[in-house]
């Protein structure tokens, strides 16, 4: 999923399953790394989306 399609909701739940996976030592050490930068970039990514939705709402009121 790119990111001009992923909302807050879905990047917020594919993070959450990634932590999951990772509390259950459901991921290889080979994987490790690749499952570590994308719960990276999905952090980044709801990050952003919160930092637009405040300014946003400053804008408003």
């Amino acid at each position: 999923m790119t990111n001009k399609t992923m909302t807050y909701e879905t990047a917020l739940k594919e993070l959450e399953q990634v932590v999951e996976d990772l509390r259950n030592e459901m991921v290889s050490i080979d994987d490790l790394t690749e499952k570590v930068k994308r719960a990276k970039e999905l952090i980044e990514f709801c990050k952003d989306r919160l930092r637009k939705v405040g300014g946003d709402l400053e804008d408003i009121f």
